[in-house]
């Protein structure tokens, strides 16, 4: 009587190996782009929330409330602050570019922006260059918004 082994053969694994593998291989660079397009959704609403809260406290407090980048530009992070109070700190967006002014976003106490032009962030992937970037602008009136595409 033979006795019949149970499990896979070194051939079917391998065919199987093979079969994933191309499937992986045609996966990845999809979802590497679904990845950085979700990075610049997440860093550009944590800018358009960063600038709610800036206008929100500015009028709450009656005072002039800034947001600043922190030191190596605004994808290194940012700092709430008013006078010398530091009301909240962001950390940095490795992997994305983001582009602003070169100054703070200030806003007065009637939350509008003390500048006379309208600030504006770019948000863009440093990884993939094939995924859209978004802008995060802020108009005299001092109400942030975002859209997809460039600045």
């Amino acid at each position: 009587m033979l006795s019949r082994s149970r499990g896979f053969s070194l051939i079917e694994l391998m065919v199987t190996i093979s079969i994933v593998a191309i499937l992986l291989a045609l996966a990845v660079p999809s979802f590497r782009d679904l990845v950085a397009g979700q990075r610049i959704k997440t860093a550009s609403y944590d800018i358009l929330s960063a600038l709610t809260y800036v206008r929100s406290e500015a009028i709450k407090r009656n005072a002039n409330v800034s947001l600043a980048p922190a030191t190596g530009g605004w994808q290194s992070g940012w700092s709430m602050t008013t006078g010398s109070t530091t009301l909240s700190q962001h950390q940095a967006f490795p992997g994305l570019t983001i582009s602003g002014p070169s100054s703070a976003v200030i806003y007065g106490r009637d939350g509008r922006i003390t500048s006379t032009s309208s600030p504006a962030f770019g948000v863009s992937s440093s990884v993939s260059s094939s995924v859209p970037g978004r802008c995060v602008s802020v108009d005299l009136s001092g109400l942030p918004s975002s859209k997809v595409g460039s600045c």
